[in-house]
């Protein structure tokens, strides 16, 4: 499957999200949605990209933009990473890899040597007219929700 590039129409969605009931894309036509991959619930880096995505959660709402993050794990486990770090950003569940596998993020990576299948660190700026505006790819945490936020306010 050939990667997402910008201008391409976003692949939509429908999920379980913590605190039950479900996420999609369509219900957030027409407002720029940064919908952010991540691998796995209260690790360190995803926990501190989740933690980052929160605190400036105001912001992003002031600029008309939805933030989701989205990654394997079941919503239920959703809810316990949510409340053991006060996060207020939503998050779904894609536990069947349908979404993950849609933008081209379930990859072989490396660790220690060993060769294993997961989800690829990204995050995608999804503009108000459903087409994908900007792609960060391979995700370093520190400093990024702050560079996606730069890039919602340049919408």
């Amino acid at each position: 499957m050939a990667d997402l590039e910008v201008a391409d129409p976003a692949p939509q969605f429908d999920l379980p999200r913590d605190g039950g009931g479900s996420l999609s894309l369509a219900a957030s036509a027409g407002k720029p949605v940064v919908l952010y991959f991540y691998p796995q619930d209260d690790t360190t880096s995803c926990t501190q990209e989740a933690i980052s995505f929160s605190r400036l959660k105001p912001e992003f709402e002031k600029a008309g933009a939805v933030v989701i993050g989205l990654s394997p794990d079941s919503a239920k486990k959703h809810d316990k990473f949510k409340s053991k770090y006060d996060l207020t950003i939503d998050l779904a569940a894609d536990e069947e890899r349908k979404v993950i596998e849609a933008y081209n993020l379930w990859v072989e990576k490396s660790m220690y040597g060993r060769r294993y299948m997961g989800v690829e660190r990204a995050t995608f700026l999804i503009g108000s007219d459903g087409r994908i505006a900007k792609i960060w790819r391979k995700v370093r945490v520190k400093g990024h929700a702050e560079a996606v936020l730069e890039a919602v306010r340049a919408l």
